[in-house]
């Protein structure tokens, strides 16, 4: 290849086609590994947007509450937030609810069973249980982002009851035996 100028000849469209069909690839890679999940809008989350993605990147989609009135969360208070929506799981995948970090950060306010799990086979309203950790009230509104919902693969576990474990390194070694 001969250089020419700022760029070698010959690379320009066969090195940016390259890098296209990468980005191209890596979109339908994206695609096929999206899991379809069925969602129902009930009455009272008319006009809400459905769980979305605020990034490109983000592995959980933000979900809102589907409030008529501002809910106050005293500290210390846990209250169960609607959010609307009804899931259809696919079977083999849960829906992990998980707080979103600048509510823990700024006001800190949690969902109180993290991570709550959707199973595959439940149908009704999706509530998230917010706890308010902090030191002052939080005032949420209609529309608010709660939480974000993460999808994902599960296996169901053959428990076998045993008279002894296999030995590790580790052992019984609990709260706190690895190190600090």
């Amino acid at each position: 290849m001969r250089k020419t100028g700022d760029r070698e000849e010959g690379r320009g469209e066969r090195g940016e086609g390259r890098r296209r069909m990468g980005r191209r690839a890596s979109a339908e890679k994206s695609a096929a590994e999206q899991v379809e999940v069925a969602v129902q809008r009930l009455a009272h989350a008319e006009g809400l947007p459905l769980p979305s993605y605020a990034s490109a990147g983000a592995a959980g989609a933000d979900v809102r509450a589907a409030l008529s009135d501002e809910l106050v969360l005293a500290p210390g208070e846990r209250r169960a937030v609607p959010t609307g929506l009804a899931l259809a799981v696919p079977e083999g995948f849960e829906v992990q609810v998980r707080p979103r970090s600048g509510l823990a950060l700024r006001h800190g306010v949690t969902v109180a069973n993290a991570p709550g799990t959707i199973d595959s086979d439940y149908r009704g309203e999706l509530m998230v249980i917010l706890a308010n950790l902090g030191s002052e009230p939080l005032t949420l509104r209609r529309g608010d982002r709660i939480a974000q919902l993460v999808v994902a693969p599960v296996a169901q576990a053959a428990f076998r009851l045993t008279p002894e474990l296999p030995a590790t390194a580790r052992g019984a070694g609990g709260f706190g035996s690895t190190g600090s």
